[in-house]
């Protein structure tokens, strides 16, 4: 995975170093270099735990700027039902729409819809006797890279599908193909809620490069729309949402999509319920379970962090919305007016293959031989994990050092027993401590987070 672009940045300005960050990764790709949280491309996930436990909200997303949807005559914004949720109950579907459009985009498309199709799809697959089992969804991108990376002989298990938004973006460019629009003219812009998804459309996998033009963070597109939305009656927008159903409105949700598939199907949310579960899977642990869906977020979608509103208001939102709808099953062919054979045929996906990171290389015996070392090493170390050495815990801290990557001195408790033991001057432990927080670490501060004169 080495190589990989970035698509969330920290701001040192901000950073603190207080190793919140680094302790809630759950690929371990944090470090603290200078007193500053340091990511690790090729470990990261994007599974966004850095963003939400940070206290000063030092992490930021990099997005595609808004003002490139008018390089296009026909501009598209994809996005998820649960944008729809963010806003509040006094406006109304139609409203939100029109927002969109005072935008600056001239369609709008949940990308739910036609769902039947993605649904029809991935029953294909299940009934194959050859698709292994249990059969796990790709829709959210953080499980996908987390599956590569850290369990990449589960790669095999997961089902090669595209998600929603590629169904929505080749339903879009048919549409507007059949009412006399150039394909270069038409511009598709994705708004996500989360950073894995930005990465999902820069860096897709299964594919050499998506159809999706530009990303918008969707609590940006959400302060857009709500400076301009009316509380007026506004025109009807109905028309662009006849293709959408029940079952696409609450697919992003937990369970939204396991409900149709297998006759033992289970959903799991939350990164870390998904390590524990993997971990589990992996070790050949889970029996007759036909269909997984994982997503990397508490109340999946909902929970994402490029979000606005609150995650349980959201999902009840969707499922009250979900009850007027029709099911995706009673919605018919010719209403959905492109060919579905041929968009079924444009949702499968290449191989997707395994990523691993290597940390101590390729070479079998060298890595036996750097594993071995770590256990000696982890031998020497306290086990309470404090993070103090700037690795999430001491095992993390072992492998750094086998990469000569830190050294036995950044552990703040041997270096108190070698003082003891005059190996090491006072001096000398106050030393290697600045290098890793940085020398004004230690110094009184009143402004600091949490103290008497914050906010001043």
């Amino acid at each position: 995975m080495a190589g990989n672009p970035t698509y969330h940045s920290l701001d040192p300005a901000k950073c603190i170093g207080c190793t919140h960050c680094m302790k809630a990764c759950p690929t371990e790709a944090i470090r603290v270099v200078n007193g500053l949280a340091v990511i690790d491309d090729d470990r990261c996930v994007y599974c966004g735990q850095c963003h939400r436990v940070c206290p000063t909200h030092a992490f930021f997303v990099v997005q595609d700027d808004l003002a490139m949807i008018r390089s296009f005559k026909y501009r598209v914004i994809l996005f998820p039902s649960i944008m729809i949720g963010q806003f509040p109950g006094k406006y109304s579907e139609d409203q939100i729409y029109d927002g969109l459009k005072k935008v600056g985009f001239t369609h709008v498309y949940e990308v739910e819809q036609p769902q039947q199709i993605l649904i029809d799809s991935i029953n294909e697959v299940l009934r194959d006797q050859e698709t292994p089992k249990p059969a796990i969804s790709i829709y959210c991108p953080a499980i996908v890279r987390l599956i590569q990376g850290r369990y990449p002989s589960l790669t095999e298990n997961l089902i090669l599908r595209k998600a929603p938004h590629n169904l929505a973006a080749h339903f879009a460019i048919e549409q507007l193909l059949a009412e006399g629009a150039n394909r270069e003219e038409i511009g598709l812009f994705y708004a996500t809620p989360c950073i894995a998804k930005i990465a999902a459309v820069k860096s897709p996998v299964g594919e050499s490069e998506s159809i999706v033009d530009g990303i918008i963070n969707m609590n940006k597109l959400y302060n857009e729309v709500m400076k301009v939305i009316s509380d007026k009656e506004v025109p009807d927008h109905s028309d662009q949402r006849k293709n959408l159903s029940s079952e696409g409105i609450i697919w992003s949700l937990t369970r939204g999509e396991s409900c149709h598939f297998g006759s033992r199907s289970i959903a799991i949310d939350g990164i870390n319920n998904a390590v524990r579960f993997l971990e589990r899977l992996e070790n050949d642990q889970v029996e007759d379970i036909d269909f997984v869906e994982m997503r990397a977020c508490d109340q999946s979608c909902a929970g994402g962090i490029l979000l606005a509103g609150n995650r349980f208001m959201t999902v009840e939102r969707l499922e009250r919305r979900a009850k007027r709808y029709p099911a995706a099953k009673d919605i018919s062919a010719e209403a959905v007016k492109v060919n579905t054979h041929e968009l079924k045929e444009k949702l499968v996906l290449d191989p997707i293959l395994p990523r691993p990171h290597f940390i101590f290389g390729k070479d079998r015996a060298k890595v036996m031989e750097k594993m071995s070392k770590v256990q000696r090493i982890v031998c020497f170390l306290p086990g309470i994990d404090c993070g103090a050495c700037g690795a999430p815990n001491c095992h993390a801290l072992a492998e750094d050092m086998v990469n000569n990557k830190a050294k036995m001195s950044d552990c703040i408790f041997l270096q108190q027993m070698w003082e003891d033991e005059g190996r090491i001057s006072a001096r000398k432990a106050i030393t290697n401590v600045q290098k890793k927080w940085g020398t004004d670490r230690f110094k009184a501060d009143c402004n600091k987070r949490g103290r008497r004169n914050e906010g001043f």
